[in-house]
């Protein structure tokens, strides 16, 4: 019996909203309003590429050299991006995860997974993504330490908005005050440096044009927004969140046709620098949720 790249595709609907969760990594393959594309989607028969719709446990973004120190204790992850020679995006994104709600409501789904301790992170997480539609989608991803040692955390999601047209012609807004700056070669942090009056300062909506961005931002001060707006036919795409870190990708890698917006718990590095590192002592859980609407 031959399997999809994608695994298992489990199709939730509500509120004139369509979407599909796949089984690999428990991503998010497609949603749709209205038969019209909120997220760039990827076929069944594809495996997802520059992380279109993937969850990202239990780190987001980058670990440079992926080396950290916890408790402690040196740990090297493998090296998920060579060329950069960083580990990148956590350990679930290919992952087989299963379906564990029981499929009576059409508008939600609920996925598990287990992640048991590797080479650079010896712990265990009992992990969970809970997709609910309403007027919105609402997907809230939490992990549980079900090891017996304290574990370093961090999450990310990585969906990109679209309104079915290449985002140089879209509109933009959100808002932040500072974005976090990274080398050109291996995209390591920097340091932070304020948002106000740059090219990236889209507080008054405007044209994206061909300003290219790949960074962190922060200071979003509780629930922030990102927008994209189509101008000619008024179609539109947000992501909502409360996390303390976003990352925005203009996409570079699809051709500019979307807009990877990505809420985070943690800045990149946090495993080495322990900014905002959530640390999950034996039996805790953490929880966070994203929106996405039109």
């Amino acid at each position: 019996m031959s399997v999809l790249p994608s695994g298992e595709q489990w199709v939730l609907r509500g509120g004139g909203y369509e979407g599909t969760v796949v089984s690999v990594g428990g991503g998010l393959r497609e949603l749709t309003y209205d038969g019209r594309p909120v997220l760039l989607a990827y076929g069944e028969d594809e495996a997802a590429h520059a992380g279109l719709g993937q969850h990202l446990f239990p780190w987001p973004n980058r670990i440079t050299d992926g080396q950290y120190t916890f408790e402690g204790v040196d740990q090297q992850l493998y090296l998920t991006e060579p060329a950069r020679q960083n580990a990148i995006h956590g350990l679930t994104r290919w992952a087989n995860w299963q379906r564990i709600d029981d499929g009576s409501d059409p508008s939600t789904v609920v996925a598990g997974h287990q992640l048991f301790g590797q080479p650079g992170y010896p712990h265990q997480l009992e992990l969970r993504l809970t997709y609910h539609l309403t007027d919105r989608l609402t997907v809230t991803a939490t992990a549980t330490n079900i090891g017996r040692t304290s574990a370093p955390y961090g999450y990310g999601a990585h969906p990109y908005l679209s309104v079915g047209r290449p985002i140089d012609d879209c509109i933009l807004e959100f808002t932040a005050a500072q974005r976090l700056e990274v080398s050109a070669d291996r995209m390591a942090p920097t340091g932070l440096t304020p948002v106000d009056g740059t090219p990236y300062d889209f507080r008054d909506a405007r044209l994206i044009g061909s300003t290219s961005i790949d960074n962190a931002f922060t200071g979003l001060n509780g629930e922030w927004s990102v927008s994209l707006t189509d101008p000619d036919s008024g179609a539109r795409s947000v992501l909502t969140s409360d996390t303390p870190w976003m990352q925005l990708f203009t996409g570079e890698a699809v051709g500019r046709t979307a807009l990877a917006v990505e809420p985070m718990t943690c800045p990149p590095d946090a495993f080495r620098t322990g900014q905002d590192l959530v640390v999950l002592q034996p039996g805790d859980s953490h929880a966070t949720s994203f929106q996405v609407s039109v």
